[in-house]
């Protein structure tokens, strides 16, 4: 194909869809890939960018990233669809359950903190995690595991001779070291899942330039800001979301991080489309920000992270990876 392939996990909604929608407004000329959970809800997307783009060239992929079994079946079709993959939006996450404390949002509402507390989520926001069929975290392996078997599957796609390819992974602010650990790092004995899981995508991003970019392949993350989306609504009551959403936009104004809008949200997803990924920074997170008039722009910013603890949590993921794919091995030579 001399199309260029993009592959959009979490497509059908929120900032995946609208991340959809701008590259196909930028260019119509891409083969745009939407790979999603829910087929229904992935038609109903690519539905509505037909409307908007009646001639796009956009494929259905059906993969949840929290089975290690739907990941596999889908690397398996990718690879029989595609001879090259250049850009893998690792785009799709859970917040499970979420559960805040009423409290700390009250007096953060009214307090200096009330930015950095929407911003990050800090000391307000647990979720309740739940083990899957493969034995693993849900929250972990649907923010980060899964989208590393996808890579290490779509390897000889990814890191083709004489081509540069792009992985995109969408972060947040709320990924912060305080909420991971090395011993635990699918986040079992903690209450902030979604915070570790993202933590380690940026550790994880880190490590993957490290020992892929001399093969042409590049990682990067980004962090949409305060958007609101269906994941975001879940969080408050929407009687809640009523009452502080006016607020919310007369805070807009003197603060970047609010881009609200699944739009604004996608910005740096965006604007990474168009960089060369050889002249990005490796330890930079790309943020999406947005005027005081509504206007988009991205930014990037160092992570403060630690490039000994991201390869060592690489090698944990090899680690794992192995044992999952051997149980997975006996689980299918026993049917």
């Amino acid at each position: 194909m001399s199309k260029k392939i993009v592959l959009v996990t979490g497509a059908n909604s929120g900032i995946g869809l609208a991340l959809c929608e701008r590259l196909l407004t930028h260019n119509d000329q891409i083969h745009l890939c939407l790979a999603c959970r829910n087929m229904q809800r992935a038609e109903a997307a690519r539905t509505t960018l037909h409307t908007s783009h009646p001639g796009a060239d956009i494929s259905l992929l059906k993969v949840d990233v929290g089975s290690l079994q739907s990941v596999l079946e889908a690397c398996k079709e990718i690879k029989h669809r595609y001879k090259k993959v250049d850009y893998l939006y690792l785009n799709a996450g859970i917040m499970p359950n979420p559960q805040i404390s009423l409290k700390a949002f009250v007096n953060g509402l009214f307090s200096r903190k009330v930015i950095s507390m929407f911003a990050t989520g800090e000391g307000l926001l647990t979720q309740q995690d739940r083990v899957t069929a493969d034995g693993l975290q849900e929250v972990f392996v649907t923010n980060v595991f899964g989208h590393f078997i996808m890579i290490r599957e779509l390897e000889p796609l990814l890191c083709q001779p004489g081509n540069t390819s792009q992985l995109i992974w969408t972060s947040s602010s709320n990924a912060r070291s305080s909420a991971f650990r090395l011993d635990d790092y699918q986040h079992t004995r903690g209450v902030e899942p979604y915070s570790s899981s993202k933590y380690a995508s940026d550790l994880l991003s880190v490590a993957l330039n490290r020992h892929y970019n001399k093969q042409g392949l590049y990682s990067s993350v980004t962090c949409p800001g305060l958007v609101m989306t269906n994941l975001t609504y879940g969080i408050l009551p929407s009687f809640f979301w009523t009452l502080i959403m006016p607020i919310m936009w007369l805070i807009r104004i003197f603060t970047n991080t609010f881009t609200l809008t699944a739009y604004n949200g996608a910005e740096a997803l965006f604007w990474l489309f168009n960089q060369k990924p050889e002249s990005l920074d490796p330890r930079a997170k790309y943020h999406s920000y947005t005027s005081g008039l509504g206007n988009g722009y991205t930014k990037p910013q160092k992570m403060d992270l630690d490039e000994d603890m991201a390869e060592t949590f690489y090698e944990k993921l090899l680690e794992l990876e192995g044992r999952v794919r051997d149980k997975h091995k006996l689980q299918e030579d026993g049917r």
